[in-house]
């Protein structure tokens, strides 16, 4: 399903998109060495339940996963890169870590994710790899006219990966949202230009880069749900939702300054 919303539900669109934004804000400044990620995911469903929302992922149930996901938020740790399930583990100094949230509010669903380097060490590597994820985004949302098509996002996704020297995986990508969270069409990370479905006024697509240093392999763990990059090297995840407008693409997800 495509769903395109009214001019008159980008409000809602916007109210969910700054909840979103600023959860993720808030996980980032609290979360430190020695934090728990059943911490993290404590704290999600606590502001999501003060903010009057419902979690996207709690009840959840794919054809992908093994049963209700279960939690309120994907924290992905070093190796795992998506879908990741809370679980009792301390970070440590130097732990890149990724969060992932989708909430819905006013019947409206925002998602995006972020990746960060816990504590005080700053490996150069995992920050290229986020810088690199971080710039991806920025070009498929500059190509995300009404007027595009998904091939124009993907392949300017694409691009910036390909040429950080980094594998591609379209397994998993950006999708459409909406009344729900998952919606076609789905945007591959990488793809060809002037291919796929015509971008309109109306149409929330969450665009999410994510890459492994190494490989295009994933990995499932145990649990059913976390991936993991098949070689154990590190990964990064960003994300954030936009709404196509007749003026541009409008990122829903942006924190406030």
């Amino acid at each position: 399903m495509i769903e395109i919303l009214n001019a008159t539900d980008l409000p809602r669109a916007r109210d969910a998109g700054a909840l979103v934004a600023g959860i993720l804000r808030t996980l980032k400044s609290r979360t430190e060495v020695g934090t728990n990620l059943r911490d993290i995911d404590r704290w999600t469903k606590a502001m999501i339940a003060e903010a009057g929302a419902e979690s996207c992922y709690v009840d959840y149930a794919p054809s992908f996963g093994r049963g209700p996901f279960g939690h309120y938020i994907c924290t992905s740790v070093n190796d795992a890169v998506l879908h990741g399930r809370p679980h009792d583990y301390t970070l440590a100094d130097g732990d890149l870590l990724s969060l992932d949230l989708a909430v819905s509010k006013g019947g409206i669903v925002a998602d995006s994710a972020i990746s960060f380097i816990v504590g005080d060490a700053r490996p150069a590597e995992s920050l290229a790899m986020i810088s690199a994820t971080e710039r991806a985004l920025r070009a498929g949302i500059a190509a995300a006219e009404p007027g595009a098509r998904v091939g124009d996002v993907s392949h300017a996704i694409g691009s910036v990966l390909s040429e950080a020297g980094y594998p591609i995986n379209t397994q998993f990508g950006g999708h459409g949202v909406g009344s729900t969270m998952h919606q076609d069409p789905h945007v591959s990370n990488n793809g060809r230009p002037g291919r796929g479905y015509k971008l309109r006024p109306g149409l929330l697509l969450a665009l999410e880069p994510w890459i492994m240093a190494d490989t295009d392999e994933l990995v499932t763990d145990a649990d059913g749900w976390t991936l993991r990059s098949a070689t154990g090297c590190r990964t990064a995840h960003s994300e954030h939702t936009i709404a196509i407008t007749p003026d541009g693409p409008e990122i829903l997800t942006l924190p406030a300054p």
